[in-house]
């Protein structure tokens, strides 16, 4: 299996804390697993492995179980979201009219795979389907902010906004 770039997990005693009080709280009730992963998303921002391990040791349950939850649900992250979140669409609209080369691109610049994040957490970048502005093709957002029409050329410009 090959192990995606990541950030460095760099949980706190804190938040550790504060998933070991959620996992108490709710353990011992029925079908908590769900509730119990959203809650330390929330907590840390995604699931990576030492956080599913502290989920697993807490419920009693195997680690795999946990982790088969983690990657079959699209909610769960089990990679870190940087503060700027690139995500290009490759719906159909976009993607015959170019959105393919932006994220080949945006791989190449920033460095990264779909689905990582920069080592200084900066950005991390995603592939969607549709956002709903197909008359704007191809379609980019960053965070909730929308760019359109865009050629490869426009890239350097935007995410200079955001250095």
């Amino acid at each position: 299996m090959e192990r995606k770039q990541s950030v460095p997990f760099q949980g706190t005693k804190e938040q550790e804390a504060q998933l070991l009080s959620v996992i108490q709280e709710l353990k011992n009730e029925k079908g908590s697993l769900m509730t119990i992963m959203q809650r330390a998303q929330d907590i840390y921002g995604y699931l990576p492995i030492e956080v599913q391990t502290i989920i697993a040791d807490g419920l009693e349950i195997p680690l795999e179980k946990v982790y088969g939850v983690a990657t079959f649900y699209s909610q769960f992250n089990l990679n870190p979201k940087g503060k700027y979140q690139i995500s290009v669409c490759l719906g159909t609209a976009c993607y015959v009219k170019g959105s393919g080369d932006i994220y080949n691109k945006l791989m190449e610049k920033l460095g990264i795979k779909g689905g990582e994040c920069t080592p200084d957490g900066k950005f991390s970048l995603d592939a969607c389907r549709c956002v709903g502005a197909c008359g704007l093709a191809p379609v980019m957002m960053i965070n909730d902010e929308v760019y359109g029409r865009l050629t490869v050329d426009d890239l350097d410009g935007i995410l200079e906004k955001y250095q």
